[in-house]
Order: C-alpha cells, then structure tokens, then sequence
C-alpha cells in the first residue's frame, strides 16, 4: 500500500473514531428535555430541538431520540428557553439569610440569576458578602454592584457637602477594591439620599475607575419625574456618565413616573437611540407594573430635608420655622405622585396602615395627607406601592430591544413575586404587545451580554445549564397588591447550573446557585 494511501486510510480511520466519539459523548446524559418548543434566547424562532446536560453543561442539542438519561423530561406542549435573569433584585438580604437563601419567590418565576446591590446600595465589603452566599450556599446564581450611595455614606456619612480630593480618593478607593473582590460594577441611585448630593462629576470620577476595571454602571436615576432635573434631563446626565467615564450605562426600571412626564417615553427613547447610534452603550430594564416601590420618605420628603440622616431630619420636622417649606414642597410631590389615593401603604411598623392608601389613613386621622405622611415618617417610615405610570408607556419601553426584564422585587410590591410570569402573560400571550421570541430574549441573553455574565443566556452547547420549562397556559403571577407573595405558577422544571431546582412545578431542597464574580 502506497504511503498516500496509508495516510488517505489513516485520515478515515481518524473521522470516523472522531465521528464514533461525538455520537457516543452525549449518550449518557444526566437530563433529557425531549418535544419542547424551545426558543434558544436570541430572539430567534422556536426549534424542535432535544436538549440534552451533562453535569452542569448543555452538551447536545438536536434530535435525541436515541439518546440515554438519567432523568428524561417530556416536555410536549411546553416552552424550553435559557432560565431567566433578573439585573435588579433587591435580593441582598434574602441572599444571606440562610432561611431565605434559596430565593423561592424568583425560581418559581423560572430565574436561575439575580443581580442585587442596585440603587447604589451595594455593601461597601462585597467581598465578605460573596464569599458569604458561597460559603452557605444559594439558590440562583447571584452577582454583586459596589454601590456608589453606600460608599459616600461611608466616607462622608449623610453629608450633602461636596468630597475633599481626599475623600474622593478614598471613595474611588474602594471602587476599585469592591471591583477586584468581584463586583460586576457600579450602581447608583441619585434620587436618593445620599446619591442625589453628588453632582455629576463626582459620579464620572467615580465610574471611571469602575471602568477601569471592566465593569458597568446601573442606575436609578436622578430623577423619574420633574423632582429636579427631570425626566429627560437624567437620562441626558446618565449618557453624559456613559461618555465621559467611557462605560457601558443600564438605566434601572426605566419609566415616566407621574403625571407631569406621562406621555414622554417617545422622548426618552430618542435620546437613547441617538446616544447608542453615537456608540455609548446604553440599555434599561423595565418591570410590567404601572406601580412603582419606594417608601413615604423617598416619594414625598425632599432631599435635602434628609441631609445629616435622619435625625436632623426629624429636626427638621419639628422645626416650626423649616415645617412650612417642608409641607409645602412635599403637597407638590404628593401631587407628582397622582395624590394620596396613589399610595398604598405596603410595608410599616404599624401594621394596621399596611393595606391602606395615604389618603385613607389621612381620613381616619383627620389629618391632610401630608401631615399624615409626616407621621409615618416619625413613626419609622413606610414602603409604598406608588401607581403613578401609564400603560402606553410601559408598553413603548417594552418594545425597545435594549430593554430587558427586571422585577426590583421589593417587599410588599407583587413585582418580587411576579415579574417575569406576569409579563409573559399580560404582554406575550393575552395582549400580544411583544412576542414571545423578543420576551425571552429581554429576559436572557440580552441581559447576559449587557452584564458579562459568561456562558449564560443561551441554549447553546458549552453553555452553564441554566433552563426553564413552563407551561404556555398556565403561565401567570399570582401575587397582588393585596397578597404580594403568592407564587407565581406555571413553571414545571427549573434548572440551575443542571440541576432540578424546581420538578413537576415543586421546589426542590437544593441550593444550585453560583457567585458570578466579574
């Protein structure tokens, strides 16, 4: 035999070991999802594809009829996609609570990931809290900001005073070591206390060495609403950061808060098309609710009442020379709000307002609303579901496809229990506003891409095995403003880094989750 021959035999030999090795690899598998309608999270149209996991992988996607597994699911009649992943939870607590730790309210609502520390209220020391969720175990995956708010608070406490270069330097400090110890980046949330003392510079500092380090910047704006800057005017400052820090920027639970913006989302769309056209990464996330979550205090005091925390607010409440302005400037909020009627009392020390709206309470007390909410605030304060959106709005921001899915689950507000159901039923199959290709992919690879998280997001071979199973009928959230924490249904099976989370719409005992570090 000629040497051409022997090699031309040899190179057969080698296709067909190699051939033998592909067909035999995914033989053995530990899950088989066979006759899914399966939508691989790009966005893409559904596939009759068999999906097949080995250990924490998918490894095969295709016809598997003659596939062996440890585990087969029949999942005819029901949609196969990557787990959902939520980029604003408010997860911290829950996370490192080792009786909560298994975030039942999220995998019920087919989520394998959340993101927490939004509002720049990400700890000061993430690397104690990462190494805490790993140490105990959790139930999702879970990654981590280093939150701008808690570091001012740390360096300058409740003060409205612009940094000292010292003070700066240490604040970017630890940025960067927040960065280094596994934070995916900043978060901010400069309506709030005491975010909204730093002025625009001072953020850019900051986000710049975030930058440096290859993370994002996320935010909860400046302003929703026509508080200070407005509406247009914080999402002109968020791509300002974006620019001139040169960082990829999230604008947090994108919304037109309030009468005086309703209508204003084709506007807010403009900017940030123009801006992503000039190359500034810019994306939101969005939850399907026309009520938003925060407190009496957030929604009704203004900032600068809070400087000094709060014991100089509640100086400033029993000043007689200072409570006149504070009323006054607090009605015109009220008023932002849509009035008292719009704030329902979700969460309180005193239980016996929960479940009543701000006028309410203000009635039974034969006080005006705002001295009603003075009170609360006295009191220890109180979260409030705050429905002040349209739906027209909600549904233009939905259509964007820079727009992903997020819950901000928050107590009390339905949203931490119903998100990712709810927009799926109300939005996809009910009112047919967006389908259920762009659905998915608002609520998977969109946001795995936007955040660096690797290998998640997709049905795709070499990827974590991160997938949900639901039924397309059943499908819904069940909690309510009323009974905010009813879990969702619809969900069958639940896979998290490949294994069953959820099975047969039960939860399982296990904790699958992962920390995600940058």
């Amino acid at each position: 035999m000629s040497r051409k021959e022997l090699r031309t035999r040899a190179a057969l030999l080698g296709m067909l070991a190699f051939s033998a090795a592909a067909i035999a690899l995914p033989q053995d598998l530990d899950v088989l999802i066979r006759n899914g309608l399966v939508f691989d999270g790009s966005g893409s149209a559904q596939q009759k594809v068999d999906v097949g996991v080995t250990g924490d992988r998918i490894v095969f996607l295709g016809g598997g009829s003659r596939m062996r597994a440890k585990r087969v699911i029949d999942a005819t009649g029901l949609v196969v996609a990557p787990g959902f992943i939520d980029p604003h939870t408010h997860t911290l607590e829950d996370l490192s609570d080792t009786r909560r730790s298994r975030n039942d309210a999220y995998l019920m609502q087919g989520v394998t990931t959340v993101i927490t520390g939004n509002d720049g209220e990400g700890p000061v020391q993430t690397g104690a809290t990462l190494a805490k969720w790993k140490e105990q175990g959790i139930g999702t995956n879970a990654a981590l900001y280093i939150g701008e708010g808690a570091i001012r608070r740390e360096v300058m406490g409740m003060s409205d005073a612009a940094p000292t270069p010292e003070q700066l330097r240490r604040m970017q400090e630890l940025v960067q070591r927040g960065m280094e110890q596994g934070a995916i980046g900043m978060s901010t949330g400069l309506y709030y206390a005491p975010g909204s003392f730093a002025t625009t510079q001072e953020i850019i500092a900051l986000a710049k060495t975030a930058a440096a380090a290859g993370g994002v910047y996320d935010t909860h704006m400046r302003d929703e609403s026509s508080y200070n800057i407005g509406l247009l005017g914080a999402v002109k400052e968020t791509i300002q950061i974006g620019r001139e820090a040169g960082i990829p920027v999230h604008i947090s639970h994108i919304k037109a808060l309030g009468k005086d913006v309703w209508g204003r989302s084709s506007d807010v769309i403009a900017l940030v098309r123009k801006a992503r056209a000039e190359g500034v990464k810019v994306t939101a996330s969005q939850y399907p609710y026309i009520a938003s979550g925060s407190s009496v205090t957030a929604s009704l005091v203004p900032r600068w009442a809070e400087a000094g925390g709060n014991a100089e607010l509640l100086k400033r409440i029993a000043d007689p020379e200072v409570r006149p302005r504070l009323i006054s400037e607090m009605e015109r909020n009220l008023d932002r709000r849509g009035g008292p009627e719009s704030l329902l009392i979700i969460s309180a020390r005193d239980k016996q307002i929960i479940g009543k709206t701000l006028g309410q309470i203000a009635k039974e007390r034969s006080e005006t609303p705002v001295e009603a909410a003075l009170e609360i605030v006295k009191a220890g304060g109180a979260g409030v579901a705050s429905f002040n959106m349209r739906e027209d709005d909600v549904k233009n921001f939905m259509r964007e496809d820079w727009v992903m899915t997020c819950s901000d689950g928050s107590t009390g507000h339905p949203r931490k229990y119903g998100t990712f159901p709810r927009k799926l039923r109300k939005y996809v199959f009910d009112e047919h506003v967006i389908t259920l290709p762009f659905a998915i992919r608002s609520m998977t690879s969109l946001t795995a891409q936007t955040f660096g998280l690797k290998d998640r997001g997709l049905l795709k071979t070499g990827y974590f095995a991160d997938i949900v199973v639901f039924d397309p009928n059943t499908i819904r959230d069940l909690a309510t403003f009323t009974d905010p924490t009813v879990l969702a249904t619809g969900v069958k099976y639940l896979l998290v880094n490949g294994q069953l989370a959820v099975s047969d719409g039960q939860i399982q005992d296990i904790l699958a989750g992962r920390v995600l570090r940058h």
